[in-house]
């Protein structure tokens, strides 16, 4: 399924006030609130429309407007703004029946006070940081989730705020929506990439489905030589082919067995309306070789990808992509593969999988290149090797305690491998974690965390922090000041909470 353009999607804007300040009042309300709300929505922070919607300033007014945002297939989000003082009761019924993101923005129309001038006139029209209040006291009593980004609304950082918030919302919107196909089973007697999807439905709203490999291998016997052709022919002029590959050579026939491969994968995916998918090494009936530069050059395309069966994988993958839409970096699914950890010090990770990382991370034009797979029992599988950009990326997975859902993230620090990796035939990407490399990895499986991250260069903390909070999923983040000592003690406490 291509990526979503975020410029279709919209986040309304409502202004809350009320009518003891008068007409003249409320008239200076609107104009000032389609002057923030244009102002966000021209920022090239913010991914989406930003929709002005009229004051609200009676019960009424603000059921209608949030009953109307949930209704609206465009509408990935709610922002307010308390101009003036906006009484918290009128608010309950409206918050109650929100069920998109909300995120909270509490500024004010003039950035600074005008000292020799400011009487109560401007005192009652400039309130924010009283009606602010109110309204938060609002959202609290109520158990609203919600972001409160706080600055002037001209302010580049409170631009930046928005717009990780805006992209988090299109990724929460993605995955109430997505379907991801399960083609074969889980791998066997792997415990983490397993989980709930009944719960990860009612939760994140994505749907996993299985199918049978058989009904890909159909598809994969179907795909016309004339479409193998051309899809060889992109491969020629995309990437920089292994001799063996090229035409003429004595594996061009692998190939083009991996080009049926794409053919019937993509029509599979496209036909059903699928988001994402997963496969395993251990189910290819019927298939000649494990989908590489398939599954690679689908992600590049905005498909989530989960090996072995891991649909967690596949949704975070896909709402990763939708979140990046437009962001320089790339996406990738990815796997803790091996370290380094020499005596001189400078711990680091070796993260690969056997074929399947995505492009979009590449340092360069990737090669196109065949070789043996050691398991799986089947052809050598084409693939696209390659060596990931460096520079700040993170990690970040999804998994399921039985009770909950939990998402971890780790910040790190790609960087270009000290060493050339001669005979190592996957795409990797070579990354120091934060704070360190013990620090993070003992936290990481103190908390649980799947060995199948997502790796993305294009996306922050910030983020996956408003994604979980927005889909009301546990977040644990391993940064610079991660310390073991209080993380064990918050796992802990999270736990004791669900007893």
């Amino acid at each position: 399924m291509p990526l979503p353009d975020l410029g279709d999607y919209e986040v309304w804007f409502v202004t809350g006030s009320q009518h003891l300040y008068g007409s003249e009042a409320l008239d200076r309300v609107a104009a000032d609130a389609r002057e923030v709300a244009a102002a966000l929505g021209a920022s090239h922070h913010v991914p989406v429309r930003v929709v002005w919607k009229p004051t609200v300033t009676r019960p009424d007014d603000v059921l209608a407007t949030l009953q109307a945002a949930n209704s609206d297939p465009k509408c990935v989000g709610v922002a307010a703004w308390m101009h003036t003082f906006s009484p918290a009761k009128m608010w309950i019924a409206g918050l109650r029946a929100l069920r998109k993101p909300l995120l909270h923005l509490h500024t004010q129309h003039g950035r600074e006070i005008p000292w020799s001038a400011i009487d109560m006139d401007f005192m009652n029209l400039h309130q924010s940081a009283h009606g602010g209040r109110e309204f938060g006291f609002a959202c609290t009593r109520l158990g609203v989730e919600r972001k409160v980004v706080v600055g002037h609304w001209s302010d580049d950082a409170v631009h930046q705020r928005v717009g990780a918030w805006a992209r988090a919302a299109a990724g929460r919107h993605e995955l109430a929506r997505a379907r991801i196909a399960r083609l074969g089973d889980n791998m066997r007697e792997v415990a983490v990439t397993e989980g709930d999807k009944v719960a990860a439905q009612e939760v994140l709203g994505v749907a996993v489905d299985g199918y049978g490999v058989g009904e890909l291998a159909a598809r994969v016997d179907a795909a016309s030589d004339a479409d193998v052709d051309r899809l060889c022919s992109d491969y020629d002029h995309a990437y920089q082919l292994a001799e063996p590959l090229r035409p003429g050579g004595d594996r061009r026939g692998s190939l083009r067995d991996a080009a049926r491969i794409e053919l019937g994968l993509r029509g599979f995916l496209t036909e059903g309306g699928f988001a994402g998918f997963t496969d395993t090494f251990e189910d290819l009936v019927g298939i000649k070789q494990l989908p590489g530069i398939a599954a690679q050059r689908l992600m590049a395309d905005g498909y989530g990808f989960g090996a072995e069966g891991d649909w967690k994988a596949a949704a975070m993958v896909r709402a990763s992509k939708v979140m990046a839409a437009g962001l320089p970096g790339g996406v990738s699914f990815m796997e803790d593969y091996t370290y380094h950890l020499p005596e001189s010090g400078g711990d680091l990770v070796l993260g690969a999988h056997m074929l399947e990382v995505c492009p979009t991370i590449a340092a360069g034009r990737p090669r196109c290149e065949v070789h043996p797979l050691g398991i799986g029992g089947k052809e050598d599988p084409v693939r696209l090797v390659f060596d990931a950009a460096p520079g700040p990326a993170v990690n970040a997975t999804l998994i399921d305690l039985g009770d909950r859902f939990r998402m971890i993230v780790n910040q790190v620090e790609a960087i270009a491998p000290p060493h050339e990796l001669p005979k190592l035939p996957v795409a990797r990407a070579v990354w120091k974690p934060a704070p360190d490399l013990a620090t993070a990895a003992a936290a990481w499986i103190y908390a649980g965390g799947s060995h199948h991250p997502v790796y993305s260069p294009a996306l922050t903390v910030e983020h996956y922090e408003d994604l979980a909070a927005m889909v009301g999923v546990e977040l644990i983040v391993i940064d610079e000041s991660t310390d073991l000592r209080t993380l064990r003690q918050s796992l802990r406490r999270s736990s004791l909470r669900r007893v």
